[in-house]
């Protein structure tokens, strides 16, 4: 079956799409055309959207669908008139929030994530900024890092260190086994000091060899052998030094983040 999602906020969309897209992943075999309307937060906007949803329903006969973290519940009545399958991911917990607090809530528009703490803000920038310049041992200052992601090429270093550091503000820096350092089967001298920091990645061997094929068509990086010998080496230095590791494989990287913090007992809120 084929179902039309429409994710819409009077802010950026990101909770609605997350959560939503959380609750979709529960049913498999179905198949969702998903859109996002963000900034949904004027009655013009909220009509404009509720024709395009009106019409989607018109050319498909199919129900669309709305996950909708809009404040204001005019706005939300005027999107609801579409037709519509409206899913407030708000209402369950208003009514109980405003018994317990003793007081209504403003409805205003544009608070889903509310104000901007600008001290967090900076320390995201400073982390990706740290993450970017510690990405594949360009720099080597490890010092600074909360935590150090070890493992092959594209293994999924680069974006996991990235998502730490834009989401929760953690510096990551991420070193690149090298084959040199797969041949001696030593904990590079330069990670030493920074062992109890270290977390390593990996990927099974077929999945590696389909990225590295992207990357580098028909060279020896990509070939499924050399692949091989890479991720068996790097298991057996990771194990011989203590390195705890993660097969990413058919893991998000929300996941890999998660499972990474809770080995190091980092806790960060989101935003």
């Amino acid at each position: 079956m084929h179902r039309t999602i429409f994710f819409i906020s009077d802010s950026t969309g990101i909770t609605a799409e997350t959560i939503g897209n959380s609750i979709l992943a529960q049913f498999e075999g179905m198949q969702f055309d998903k859109h996002r309307l963000p900034f949904t937060d004027n009655a013009h906007k909220a009509e404009t959207a509720a024709l395009r949803i009106k019409t989607n329903y018109a050319q498909t006969g199919q129900r669309p669908i709305v996950v909708n973290t809009m404040a204001d519940r005019a706005l939300c009545e005027i999107v609801a008139a579409s037709g519509a399958l409206m899913l407030d991911v708000f209402a369950p917990f208003i009514g109980p929030l405003e018994e317990e607090l003793g007081t209504k809530r403003t409805g205003l528009v544009n608070r889903s994530h509310g104000l901007v703490d600008f001290d967090k803000y900076e320390a995201r920038i400073n982390a990706t900024n740290y993450a970017l310049t510690h990405d594949d041992g360009i720099d080597v200052n490890y010092a600074e890092a909360d935590l150090i992601l070890v493992g092959v090429s594209r293994s999924g270093k680069t974006p996991t260190c990235l998502y730490m550091a834009l989401h929760y503000g953690v510096s990551a820096a991420n070193y690149p086994l090298t084959d040199e350092d797969l041949e001696k089967l030593e904990l590079p001298s330069r990670l030493r000091p920074y062992r109890d920091r270290l977390y390593g990645l990996t990927i099974d061997p077929q999945r590696l060899a389909q990225i590295r094929e992207q990357r580098r068509a028909g060279s020896r990086y990509a070939t499924l052998q050399q692949c091989r010998w890479e991720l068996d080496q790097a298991d057996r230095l990771m194990r011989q030094a203590g390195i705890p590791s993660l097969n990413t494989t058919h893991v998000s990287i929300e996941e890999i983040a998660s499972k990474i913090f809770d080995r190091f007992g980092i806790e960060r809120t989101m935003f």
